[in-house]
């Protein structure tokens, strides 16, 4: 294989877990030239991906700017896209999703590759169009491991590797600047609290957040813990991009100005990937944020509602999965949360450690 492309469309989260796959491409095809085709709002995700010679985007159309792109600006910009890349001649396509989708195959067609790779499923018509199909097979894995197998007829196997994502320089260095510029900054680890989650059964109320916080400052030795509080800004009523503005406000607001908490809401992707990796242990619910923090090395304490933690818990880390009976985020208790975190601690030191070794 001379020239290949993996495109992957989907969440923030799929795209991470897809880094393996395209480090294992580059591992068996190390003189390939290998680029990847991903949406404009996952673009940072595979920014400095050392193992990609180019990443192209398009934008989706429920993702535009609606103040400044009209839907039929950004098919033409898609359609425009799809031409350039069908002028690569590309050896290969590799549809890096877990299923037999319409949509990548229906833009694998417009590319016009010599062979497509994916997975097929048995009465949907458009896997007649992957040649080198891969049947899907139903069984309990990671989605990192069931995308893997998607290489076998390449003649990859064995295990997947780690994770591949690296944060900004810029945005990290800006982070670790500001944790550094409080006053109650310290020579101690930072734990990262993401309060936000698309999902309702994946969401903690602000409450059990801010006792959360408190209980850790005081079963932590010394007091030997400080916190970056990360969300999604906006409004909770906006029907297209609902944030945690108000549910933020409210744990700052009762933890008081001295607490060892540094807001840092996620305006970007870019921003969000800087702040965590300025930290040293992280606790969420499962999402996007979960596998960009395990991405970056972080061990995660992570809520799950109603997914599956089997083929969604953080991937190559560290981590304690709580996922009640009910599969509703809001019934685990703050001293579950305090308890896996404490259980966790020495791989947070660990991370701090080698923070510091780095600095």
């Amino acid at each position: 294989m001379k020239s290949i492309l993996v495109i992957r469309r989907d969440a923030i989260g799929d795209l991470v877990c897809t880094t393996p796959l395209i480090a294992a491409l580059r591992q068996k095809y190390p003189q390939a030239r290998i680029d990847a085709l991903v949406t404009s709002y996952n673009l940072p995700v595979l920014a400095g991906n050392p193992h990609l010679d180019n990443v192209f985007a398009y934008t989706k159309t429920h993702h535009r700017d609606r103040e400044r792109e009209t839907p039929l600006g950004v098919l033409w910009r898609r359609a425009k896209l799809m031409f350039q890349l069908r002028r690569q001649r590309y050896d290969l396509v590799v549809l890096a999703n877990c299923g037999c989708m319409p949509r990548p195959v229906r833009l694998a067609r417009q590319i016009r590759p010599r062979h497509v790779l994916g997975f097929t499923e048995a009465g949907k018509p458009h896997a007649r169009y992957i040649d080198m199909g891969v049947p899907i097979e139903k069984h309990p894995e990671h989605e990192v491991e069931e995308l893997f197998r998607l290489l076998r007829p390449l003649g990859i196997d064995g295990a997947p590797g780690p994770l591949v994502v690296s944060a900004p320089p810029a945005s990290y260095a800006k982070a670790r600047a500001e944790l550094a510029a409080q006053p109650w900054s310290g020579k101690r680890p930072t734990l990262a609290v993401h309060i936000s989650a698309r999902l309702p059964s994946q969401r903690w109320l602000a409450e059990r957040f801010e006792g959360a916080v408190k209980a850790l400052r005081a079963v932590a030795a010394a007091d030997d813990v400080q916190f970056m509080l990360f969300w999604s800004p906006g409004d909770e009523k906006n029907p297209m991009h609902p944030g945690d503005d108000a549910k933020a406000q409210a744990i700052i607001g009762a933890l008081g100005p001295d607490f060892p908490l540094l807001p840092w809401p996620s305006s970007t992707l870019d921003h969000l990937m800087g702040g965590l990796a300025a930290c040293d242990g992280m606790l969420c619910s499962d999402g996007g944020a979960m596998h960009l923090g395990a991405s970056l090395g972080l061990p995660v304490v992570a809520l799950f509602g109603k997914s599956d933690a089997t083929r969604w818990h953080p991937w190559g880390v560290p981590h304690e999965i709580l996922q009640p009976e009910s599969r509703e985020v809001v019934d685990v208790s703050v001293d579950q949360v305090v308890a896996a975190v404490d259980r966790l601690y020495p791989a947070i030191e660990a991370r701090f450690e080698m923070h510091r070794a780095q600095a």
